[in-house]
């Protein structure tokens, strides 16, 4: 397989943030990236409007650094109970998702959170405290307890 040359129009999790141009095997760019939106294939046109892209950004995210650390500051103390449909043994009838979490969070008086940017350490499935990170920044990330109860 080649590589194909893409400029991310989206933060895509562990290849990078929208404007970043990214150099990715050629099935993961026409499978995956290309027909989700993800990307565009680099060319100089569109290059020249990254670096415009690019310029945006770096002003807005000076803004929302402060920004983002005082949503981490609010996400911290936070302790977030979400009640889920369970067994006899404590297993759930199904998982809990990001938007759960998401929702959730929200409930509890904390600040709107974006699905994409909450990252589960693997499925949870069972009641009990968990620890998901919320990445509010690209230099900020929170740890957020979860407490899953039998509801």
């Amino acid at each position: 397989m080649t590589a194909s040359k893409l400029i991310l129009t989206q933060e895509v999790t562990g290849l990078g943030s929208a404007g970043d141009t990214v150099e990715v095997k050629g099935g993961y760019a026409r499978n995956y990236l290309l027909p989700r939106g993800l990307a565009i294939v680099a060319t100089r046109g569109a290059e020249k409007q990254v670096t415009s892209l690019r310029r945006a950004r770096a002003a807005r995210d000076v803004r929302s650094l402060e920004e983002a650390q005082s949503i981490a500051a609010r996400l911290s103390g936070l302790t977030v109970t979400l009640p889920a449909r369970s067994g006899d043994g404590g297993r759930l009838f199904g998982r809990i998702t990001t938007a759960d979490v998401a929702a959730a969070v929200t409930a509890a008086g904390g600040p709107e959170l974006d699905r994409r940017r909450i990252e589960l350490p693997s499925s949870i499935k069972s009641v009990g405290t968990h620890t998901v990170t919320v990445r509010v920044h690209p230099e900020v990330s929170v740890p957020v307890t979860l407490d899953v109860v039998a509801g």
